[in-house]
């Protein structure tokens, strides 16, 4: 079994922004990938952007710059 460990999670209200932001980081060099959405959360979309947590507001940043607003922002072990 894989060891649970902190990630800033980000959920989408839809699968389109969950993608266009996986494009965008993946354009951009920005650490992270897309997993199920963990049951903790309740989003519209079933993706969502798992990142290390040290960066919070880079991330922000960086959505704002891909200009996906997102449903919901958690730190999380997953």
């Amino acid at each position: 079994m894989r060891k649970k460990e902190k990630r800033l999670i980000t959920a989408f209200y839809t699968t389109h922004d969950a993608m266009a932001f996986e494009e965008f980081c993946h354009e951009h060099g920005v650490p992270g990938r897309l997993i199920p959405l963990p049951r903790e959360i309740s989003a519209g979309c079933g993706l969502a952007w798992s990142a290390p947590p040290e960066d919070e507001e880079g991330l922000k940043v960086l959505l704002q710059s891909a200009g996906i607003i997102p449903q919901e922002l958690r730190m999380l072990e997953v």
